[in-house]
């Protein structure tokens, strides 16, 4: 044997040894292999539950905050007839652009709405940073088209953050993908290069706002139109945002789902624990309509905020300022008397869980723990009835005076009595019921139950 032969028996035993360590490797490997999509499944659960986590912790003040301030302003109140006017009456760019010359607020106008939504019981704002026509209320290096460098001659967003934060207001900002004025605007949706240009501008754009302001609480998209989702890159601006705003919370409208759905102009609950807000104007109108006076009554206001709350929902309601920046006469009245009656009832809102109680045909309901709030919008008189309550009342009492109530509980109904022939409270009175658990309702039950009298 030469020196650099192996025995025969050492070499099966050397490869023996090889192919049981091959053979145990390839075990290993299918095992992993096998393993592989549970260790994806669990990763993917995992990140959902983080992403879950995290967002309940960013939207806790919102879904106790329950009202909100939408701010529609811009060139399109110089003109008076409604926020969709550029596109309504097919005005031309060269035209309608002239308005940023014309557009000259008062100072610090917005100190009077960050006041007037205090008072009010709100809890946060969202102003429009650009609306569909494209032209930015605040200062940016992207464009001409903005209010420092036109009429206004300053930053109308920066007068609005400083103005809502010493009312003690979270602060949204509302962002229009669309956009009327750009040369790209519509162009992007068939030319690429035109895409690439203005998703970039775009995107820059909302950098800006979300770097040059402070903290924002609220980015509230409008519009994608002509764009989807992936046109938008709208995961790649969102990465942005939270890497900006890390405690921010972000709506649906820029193609995701974003953690909040927006009705607009109705009540609409979502199913499960999906996030929802109902935005609604005070007349008909987003922006300033001096023509408008459709006006919501501080009843129907007060109903629309009741019934959001009910169903887990925030309400954020409109205000149109005029060019000068100041509010319509009608909706500082609306909101003044929907603000005493926040000062008594508010915290039958605030913080209000969904409530399954519902039916009355004179009546809303809120709900926090095993108290149920009635809020009486048709005064009956002195009895007010419940049917269909399906658990045990304990007290009630009149909520914005504390005056104990008397009732009565029979099977199919509760009876609530001696109360004043006229509503103590207006434009809603409402009666706190202290039950021995979660209030719920079943009229069902009422109907199929109650004994019927023999004919």
């Amino acid at each position: 044997m030469g020196p650099n032969r192996m025995p025969r028996r050492d070499w099966l035993l050397g490869t023996g040894a090889s192919l049981a360590a091959l053979a145990g490797s390839a075990n290993v490997a299918t095992a992993t292999a096998l393993r592989q999509p549970e260790v994806r499944a669990t990763q993917t659960q995992s990140a959902a539950e983080g992403e879950d986590a995290d967002r309940a912790r960013r939207m806790k003040w919102w879904h106790e905050a329950r009202f909100g301030m939408f701010i529609h302003w811009g060139l399109y109140s110089v003109l008076g007839r409604h926020e969709w006017v550029m596109e309504e009456e097919g005005i031309p760019v060269s035209e309608y652009e002239l308005l940023a010359k014309r557009f000259q607020p008062q100072p610090n106008a917005a100190r009077a709405w960050a006041k007037l939504a205090k008072s009010a019981g709100q809890k946060y704002m969202v102003m429009t940073t650009k609306h569909h026509e494209g032209f930015c209320n605040f200062d940016t290096k992207l464009t001409n088209y903005c209010a420092p460098k036109q009429g206004p001659g300053r930053d109308l967003v920066r007068e609005y953050v400083e103005a809502a934060r010493a009312e003690g207001m979270h602060v949204g900002f509302y962002y229009s993908l669309m956009d009327w004025h750009h040369p790209d605007g519509a162009r992007c949706a068939t030319d690429p290069e035109a895409r690439k240009r203005f998703v970039e501008y775009t995107h820059g754009l909302v950098r800006e706002l979300m770097t040059n302001y402070g903290k924002i609480d609220v980015l509230w998209y409008d519009v994608d139109w002509p764009l989807d989702a992936a046109g938008w890159e709208s995961q790649r601006m969102n990465k942005m945002v939270f890497q900006l705003q890390p405690d921010i919370i972000v709506d649906n409208r820029n193609g995701l789902p974003g953690d909040f759905s927006t009705p607009e102009q109705e009540i609409v609950a979502e199913k499960g624990s999906r996030s929802w807000e109902s935005c609604m104007t005070l007349n008909d109108s987003w922006g300033y309509q001096r023509a408008d006076d459709n006006w919501k009554s501080p009843k129907t206001i007060v109903r629309n905020l009741a019934e959001c709350s009910r169903d887990g929902g925030n309400y954020l309601l409109n205000i149109g300022p005029k060019p000068d920046g100041s509010i319509p006469e009608e909706s500082v009245r609306v909101l003044a008397e929907v603000g005493q009656w926040m000062s008594r009832n508010g915290d039958t809102i605030y913080g209000a869980e969904q409530c399954q109680v519902r039916h009355s045909e004179f009546a809303g309901f809120t709900r926090k723990g095993s108290t149920l709030y009635m809020h009486v919008h048709f005064w009956p008189g002195d009895t007010v009835a419940l049917a269909g309550l399906r658990c045990n009342v304990k007290s009630a009492r009149l909520f914005a005076s504390g005056q104990p109530v008397k009732f009565d509980q029979e099977r199919f109904r509760v009876r609530f009595t001696g109360l004043p022939s006229e509503a103590p409270d207006h434009p809603v009175t409402t009666i706190a019921i202290e039950c021995d658990s979660e209030p719920i309702q079943d009229t069902g039950f009422v109907r199929r139950e109650r004994p019927r009298n023999g004919v």
